[in-house]
C-alpha cells in the first residue's frame, strides 16, 4: 500500500492530544462513530505525525507502516472516491472480506463517509460461510484480497447481483481529485444511521449480522476521552481483529486520543511477542486465543513495560490471566513506588452489546476467579439472571443473562424475526448462561447451546475447563462438550485438549483430568483425546472454539470408541 514500510517502528506521542483538545471532544454532541476521524484532525496538535503504525506481511516478512490522522484520512478519501464510483450510496452494505491488519477499519472509514455501511467479514472465515454470508446482508459489492476474492467466487456462493468484486490491490491509496467525491463529503450521519456491520462468531449455527449505529455504538466509550490510560506515556499493542467491532472501538479510542498504537496483522501468540520485544507496549489488546498461546511463551523482556493486559469478547481463562499478571509492574500513584506484575482488564461482552458490560480486573494477589466476570459497567441500565419466562432469579440461581442497555445493537441486518427473539422483557438475551452472588457479582458458566444436559441434571462446560487448565498447567487449551452417553440416556462430558510447547500428554490423559476436577468438586469427564488436527479442535474465525463442530465429530466418541479416546472403567 505504501513504499514507507519499516522494519522497527519509530514511535514517538507528537500525536497526543493535549487536555483542551480531550475536552472539545468530549463537549461534542455530535461525536460518534461515522465521524471521529475528522473530529480528532480537527484538534489534532499535529495531524502529520504517525500515531498508528499498521503490520504488514510481506514476501520478506513482517514489516510496519506508520499512519497519521492525514494520511488515514488521504486513505479514507481515496477509497471512498473510488467505492462513489461504483454506485455505492447511503445505506448500501458492502462486504469487506480481509485479514486481522488495519485495512478493514479504513475500508471502514471511507464506507461510514459516503453514508454506506461497512459489513466487515474476518478473513479467517470459510469462504463459503463467507459468501453465503455477503449474499444474506444483501451485499452490493466484496473487496477482498486477490486470494480471499479467488476463494470466495471458487465456492459459487456468492450472489450474482453484486455490482463488483475487486482485489483490495487495485485501490488506489493518493488523494483523489475533490470532483471525485460527492458534494456533500463526508457524510454527517444521524444518530440512527447504521455504520457498520459485524458478523458473531459463527460458534452456534450461521454467523449473524449485528448492526451498530452512529450513536449506538459510541455511548459508553465516550469516558475513554478522559478516562483511558494517557496517550503521552503509554504504547498500545492491538491483536484484536479489526473485522471486529472490539478491533475498531480500540482503533477509534486511539484515533481520538492520539496514542501510540500498534495494529498486528498476525495476532499469533508468538508474532505478538516478536512484536512486544521490538515496541515494549505498556497496553496489550487482544482476544482469549491470544492470551492462551502468550501464557505459554516466555515474556521475558517482552513484558517488561506492560501495565494493563486488556481481553473483551469471552472471558478469559484463570490460567492464562495468572500468567500474564506475574509480567511487568504496576506504577505507583502520588510518587509511591510501583509493584511488580501487571493487570489485566478483563471484559465479557459480545457484538450484540456493543461493547464489554461487565468488567474484571485482576492482579497478581487476586483470588476472585471461578469464571467471576465482575460486575456490570456504568451504562448497563440493569442486568439480571433470567428464567425460561423472563422471570428474575435471586442470587445463586442459575439462568440466562439478560441486560438492558442503550449499547445493545438496533438488532440483526436483514432479520427483524431473529431481533425480535433475542429479548424478552425488555432485556437483550446474551447467549449466556450465569448466576450471580449477593454482592451482584456475575459469573459466567456456559453459553446455552452448549449446557450437557445429562441424566442426572444439567453440566456446564466452562468451570470443567477452568479447572482442567489451572489444574494442568502443561495443557495449553480444552474445550469440554456434549457427546451421547453410553448409556443411551442424555449427554456426558468430553474434553479435547491441546497440550503446550515442550509438554507431552499425560500417559493417563483422562485420569489426569479427572483429578483435577476432583479436586474442585466437579463433574467427572466421560472421556477425554488429545487433539492432533484441526477437527479435533476447530476455531472460528475470531479464534473461538466452535463447540457446534465438536459436538457433531465427537458425537458417537464413547458409544463407539476411538483409538484416541480415554474411556473410564466402569464404578
Amino acid at each position: 500500500m505504501t513504499d514507507t514500510l519499516t522494519a522497527t517502528p519509530a514511535i514517538t506521542t507528537a500525536a497526543a492530544m493535549p487536555l483542551p483538545a480531550r475536552l472539545r471532544l468530549l463537549a461534542d454532541g455530535e461525536l460518534g462513530v461515522g465521524n471521529f476521524l475528522d473530529k480528532a484532525r480537527a484538534v489534532s496538535p499535529d495531524p502529520a505525525a504517525p500515531f498508528l503504525f499498521a503490520q504488514r506481511i510481506t514476501d520478506r516478512g513482517s514489516a510496519v507502516e506508520p499512519l497519521s490522522l492525514d494520511r488515514i484520512t488521504e486513505i479514507r478519501d481515496a477509497l471512498a472516491a473510488w467505492y462513489h464510483g461504483h454506485r455505492v450510496r447511503k445505506g448500501n452494505p458492502v462486504a469487506v472480506y480481509l485479514g486481522e491488519g488495519v485495512d478493514p477499519f479504513l475500508h471502514f472509514l471511507a464506507l461510514s463517509s459516503l453514508g454506506a455501511v461497512a459489513a466487515l467479514v474476518n478473513g479467517r472465515m470459510d469462504p463459503a460461510i463467507a459468501a453465503a454470508y455477503t449474499a444474506r446482508i444483501g451485499a452490493v459489492g466484496v473487496v477482498a484480497d486477490r486470494g480471499g476474492l479467488d476463494a470466495l467466487d471458487a465456492s459459487g456462493a456468492l450472489p450474482g447481483s453484486l455490482r463488483f468484486q475487486t482485489a483490495v490491490e487495485e485501490l488506489p491509496t493518493t488523494a483523489p481529485n475533490r470532483s471525485a467525491l460527492p458534494s456533500l463529503f463526508p457524510y454527517p450521519p444521524g444518530d440512527d444511521d447504521p455504520v457498520m456491520l459485524c458478523h458473531t462468531s459463527g460458534t452456534t449455527g450461521p454467523p449473524k449480522s449485528a448492526v451498530f449505529a452512529h450513536r449506538q455504538f459510541f455511548l459508553g466509550k465516550r469516558h475513554r476521552l478522559w478516562s483511558f490510560p494517557a496517550a503521552r506515556r503509554n504504547r498500545a499493542l492491538s491483536a484484536l481483529p479489526q473485522s471486529h467491532s472490539a478491533g475498531i472501538s480500540y482503533l477509534m479510542t486511539a484515533t481520538l486520543l492520539g496514542l501510540p498504537i500498534v495494529v498486528m496483522a498476525d495476532t499469533s501468540g508468538a508474532a505478538v511477542r516478536e512484536m512486544m520485544l521490538a515496541v515494549r507496549p505498556t497496553l496489550v489488546l487482544a482476544f482469549p486465543q491470544t492470551w492462551a498461546e502468550l501464557a505459554q511463551l516466555d515474556l521475558t523482556g517482552a513484558a517488561d513495560e506492560v501495565r494493563t493486559w486488556i481481553n473483551t469478547g469471552d472471558s478469559a481463562h484463570e490460567a492464562h490471566i495468572k500468567a500474564l499478571v506475574r509480567n511487568g509492574y504496576r506504577p505507583g500513584k502520588r510518587g509511591r513506588a510501583g509493584k511488580p506484575g501487571s493487570e489485566f482488564v478483563d471484559g465479557l461482552g459480545s457484538s450484540e452489546m456493543g461493547m464489554a458490560l461487565f468488567r474484571k480486573v485482576s492482579d497478581p494477589t487476586s483470588t476472585d476467579y471461578g469464571r467471576c466476570v465482575g460486575s456490570p459497567v456504568k451504562v448497563v441500565t440493569e442486568a439480571a439472571v433470567l428464567d425460561d419466562d423472563g422471570r428474575t432469579l435471586g442470587p445463586g440461581e442459575v439462568g440466562r443473562l439478560g441486560v438492558r442497555t442503550p449499547t445493545r445493537t438496533p438488532g440483526y441486518w436483514n432479520n427483524s424475526e431473529l431481533t425480535a427473539q433475542s429479548s424478552l422483557s425488555g432485556f437483550w438475551l446474551t447467549g449466556d448462561v450465569v448466576y450471580r452472588d449477593e454482592r451482584n457479582r456475575f459469573f459466567h458458566l456456559d453459553r446455552v447451546p452448549d449446557v450437557i444436559h445429562t441424566a442426572t441434571g444439567p453440566v456446564y462446560s466452562l468451570p470443567l475447563e477452568e479447572a482442567i487448565l489451572v489444574g494442568c498447567p502443561e495443557i495449553a487449551d480444552c474445550a469440554v462438550v456434549a457427546v451421547d452417553a453410553p448409556s443411551g440416556t442424555g449427554s456426558v462430558p468430553f474434553a479435547t485438549i491441546k497440550m503446550g510447547p515442550g509438554h507431552s500428554a499425560p500417559e493417563d490423559v483422562l485420569s489426569t483430568l479427572n483429578a483435577a476436577l476432583a479436586a474442585r468438586g466437579l463433574s467427572r469427564l466421560h472421556g477425554a483425546v488429545l487433539a492432533v488436527d484441526d477437527a479435533d479442535f476447530p476455531t472460528g474465525a475470531t479464534g473461538k472454539v466452535l463447540k457446534r463442530k465438536l459436538r457433531e465429530h465427537f458425537a458417537d466418541a464413547l458409544t463407539r470408541p476411538r483409538e484416541r479416546t480415554a474411556v473410564p472403567e466402569r464404578p
